[in-house]
């Protein structure tokens, strides 16, 4: 792997020309095919092999055109206090209002609140839904104007007037904010690291071109395959990432070589054959990680997943050739001041430091192995244990702030109608093998209707076929609320009861019995997908490390990380403490895809760090230090950029927390955590502390398992030379420049 990767470094640098118009070339045939690809039309949230998953599509079957996917926005009215909608003043307002609303050029329909009985009993409170002849992406900018002008009309009349519905979401698409915070962030980081604006650049100007190469790939394949725009924005959050972290690697170990005397191609082929080989094995253990989600079975999750996969893999090959190629270009420009002076004087190089801020860290983590371990692990355990009062729900406008008018419908509604009202269930029954299935259809109502926890229950419809009846079901406890969910497992395991007295089968599904079941299989599927995951970055640590323990010692780790990392979720959106400096007005139930999302993506992250510090200990060990020595050289070269590293993937996701959306400002939260903790405390505290108890035990491979272990030289042995090669007349020139 080595000597290939340095061959594939050095052919980079003399045909950077080349290189360069290349991936010039691939950036503009897929920015092209992004920008004229059809506008995505996203499918909506699907989960095969679940209850209400089945039921929405037996209500599809049955009921053709009645699921139609048309926009809707429920306005709420409430009166001013003392007073309600059904006072002819109020009334009149109300009426207006609706036929404002219902003028639009793409509204299909609206309610009249007073005909279909949608006020409240005490009369406070009323509401009707607008529903459009197109989805929400579909509304156009003067159909969603003519709704806010509408609502500020019927306001100005001394009602209190909101809305919620998918038409009140906003379709705009990603800010940029969230990016622009994290690379600005990463360009300060960089400077400090190496202080050279060209070598600061180098890692910001590659990573923008490969999340510009995969954002529009992404888009280009969005129409056909009906991708959410949650794919594209996790593709952005881990292409910047990872993609300045890999060539932040690559530029550090190609100036560590120059300062040895190398010339500059040499340089490069052994950055890239050393570091690159890192890079690899980092960037496979990342890839495996969200691959893997695939197989949870959400669609969602596994479009995500391979998105960003996707991205990390543009990563990686752009850290083995652009890279190289663009140092060919200004070979001495990414050196430190003090270097350039001195190449220019004619004088010798800088010897690298032998003693820095990593040697004296790894010196006090030598000396106090056990307490620093022991700390470690208590401070990460006590972090880890809010994760014990962890759930696991879909958080829908009662997430949102209180200064949107979803969030204010949201609450009117509740207090008009009950904390239920928000999340109906909806009961499909399937009568056509009944004998009567009217008679089937009330049996199985009145049976529903009749269980602890249920407000009420509409009339049956009716298919055209009559066989197949709709029913809500309204209960007395919020969507979220644990009491919903005993209702909802109530009512199904009353089912063969229930079902034999009607003579017909039935089916519970809706929005909140979606969230969860969704729930419940991200659970179920958490174990699995850990095994499969874990299992095979395990196998690929085996190879590169050469030892059975320090795989087992990465892993380790990472459960620890991602545990206090979910404890540091739950405390903030679940618990409220400290929420409010975040912009989480309202704390609920944890995103159900953010523990196995989180465990997907922070396990290939932590892998990074795990491959890029202790690959650099492996390298001295195999190259004749002692285990504590290999420590220490390998705090020495590595933990300034591995600091440097984590701390722009931490300014990177930490710029996601301001987002409007609810999922990816937790997803932000989340994964800058994970990266703080899996940075700062398991792998420059937990790790040299592990491998100095362990000793020569930390390396250890049975002969068995050497033998057939596949020897990928990922510290470089193969490349070490006893002198170095004499540099080509073109090349000394060059590098004099």
């Amino acid at each position: 792997m080595a000597a290939f990767l340095y061959r594939m470094g050095r052919l980079a640098f003399r045909r950077r020309w080349t290189v360069a118009l290349v991936w010039a070339a691939v950036l503009a045939a897929v920015g092209l095919a992004g920008m004229t690809a059809p506008e995505a039309e996203e499918e909506p949230f699907s989960m095969p092999g679940i209850e209400s998953q089945e039921a929405f599509e037996l209500m599809e079957e049955r009921f053709p055109g009645a699921a139609a996917d048309g926009a809707t926005a429920r306005v709420v009215f409430v009166a001013p206090n003392g007073e309600k909608v059904t006072a002819s003043e109020n009334k009149e307002a109300v009426e207006a209002a609706i036929a404002e609303l219902g003028d639009g050029t793409q509204v299909a329909s609206t309610v009249d609140p007073y005909e279909s009985g949608a006020v409240s009993e005490d009369g406070s409170t009323a509401y009707t839904t607008v529903t459009y002849k197109v989805d929400a992406a579909g509304l156009t900018d003067a159909s969603r104007s003519h709704l806010d002008e509408s609502l500020e009309h019927a306001r100005d009349s001394g009602l209190t007037v909101e809305a919620g519905g998918d038409a009140m979401e906003d379709m705009g698409g990603p800010s940029g904010t969230a990016e622009a915070i994290g690379v600005s962030v990463a360009a300060v980081v960089l400077l400090i690291t190496f202080g050279s604006l060209a070598a600061a650049g180098l890692p910001l100007l590659t990573a923008l071109i490969g999340v510009g190469i995969s954002l529009f790939a992404i888009t280009a394949l969005a129409g056909p395959l009906g991708l959410a725009d949650s794919t594209s924005t996790v593709a952005i959050m881990l292409g910047l990432a990872v993609g300045i972290d890999y060539a932040l690697f690559i530029v550090s170990r190609y100036r560590e070589e120059r300062a040895k005397g190398r010339t500059a191609q040499e340089a490069v082929a052994l950055a890239t054959g050393t570091a690159g080989s890192a890079v690899v094995f980092a960037g496979l253990t990342v890839v495996i990680a969200l691959a893997g989600l695939s197989v949870v079975g959400i669609p969602m999750l596994t479009e995500m997943g391979l998105g960003a996969a996707g991205a990390v893999v543009v990563g990686v090959l752009i850290a083995l050739t652009l890279v190289p190629a663009l140092l060919g270009f200004w070979p001495n420009a990414i050196l430190t001041r003090k270097d350039r002076k001195a190449r220019r004087a004619g004088g010798a190089p800088r010897e690298t430091r032998k003693v820095n801020g990593g040697t004296r860290w790894a010196s006090f983590v030598l000396r106090r192995p056990l307490p620093v371990l022991l700390a470690a692990v208590a401070g990460l355990g006590a972090l880890a244990l809010p994760m014990t009062d962890l759930q696991l729900g879909m958080p829908g406008d009662e997430a949102m702030s209180t200064e949107t008018t979803q969030r204010r419908a949201y609450d009117a509604l509740a207090e008009g109608f009950g904390p239920g009202f928000n999340g109906p269930l909806t009961v499909v029954v399937d009568a056509r093998d009944a004998d009567d299935p009217k008679a089937a259809a009330e049996t199985v109502s009145g049976r529903i209707g009749g269980t602890e926890g249920v407000v009420s229950v509409s009339p049956a419809q009716f298919n055209e076929s009559g066989d197949t009846a709709v029913f809500s079901v309204v209960p007395t406890t919020a969507p979220t609320g644990q009491e919903t969910k005993d209702l909802v497992n109530t009512i199904r395991g009353d089912r063969p009861g229930i079902e034999s007295e009607a003579g017909a089968t039935f089916e519970v599904t809706g929005t909140t019995a979606m969230n969860i079941d969704v729930s419940e299989k991200v659970q179920s599927a958490l174990v699995p997908y850990l095994l499969v995951v874990v299992g095979l970055a395990v196998i690929l640590l085996l190879v590169v490390f050469r030892s059975i323990l320090v795989p087992l010692k990465a892993t380790a780790g990472f459960l620890l990380s991602v545990l206090a990392a979910l404890g540091a979720v739950v405390v903030v959106f679940q618990q409220g403490h400290g929420a409010d400096l975040l912009g989480v007005e309202t704390t609920g139930p944890i995103m159900s895809l953010m523990p196995i999302f989180l465990v997907g993506i922070v396990f290939g992250l932590a892998m990074d760090y795990e491959v890029f510090l202790v690959s650099r200990m492996r390298e001295a060990y195999v190259h004749g230090e002692r285990p504590a020595q290999a420590v220490t050289s390998g705090f020495q070269h590595s933990a300034r950029v591995v600091v440097a590293a984590a701390l722009i993937m931490i300014a990177v996701f930490s710029g996601f927390i301001g987002d409007s959306d609810a999922m990816i400002k937790m997803i932000g939260f989340g994964l800058a955590s994970a990266v703080l903790l899996d940075a700062f405390v398991v792998r420059m505290a937990i790790v040299p502390a592990v491998l100095a108890l362990l000793g020569e035990r930390a390396w250890w491979l049975p002969k068995w398992l050497d033998r057939i272990l596949p020897r990928v030289d990922v510290e470089g042995e193969a490349l070490t030379r006893p002198t170095e090669p004499e540099a080509e007349p073109a090349e000394r020139d060059l590098a004099r420049a």
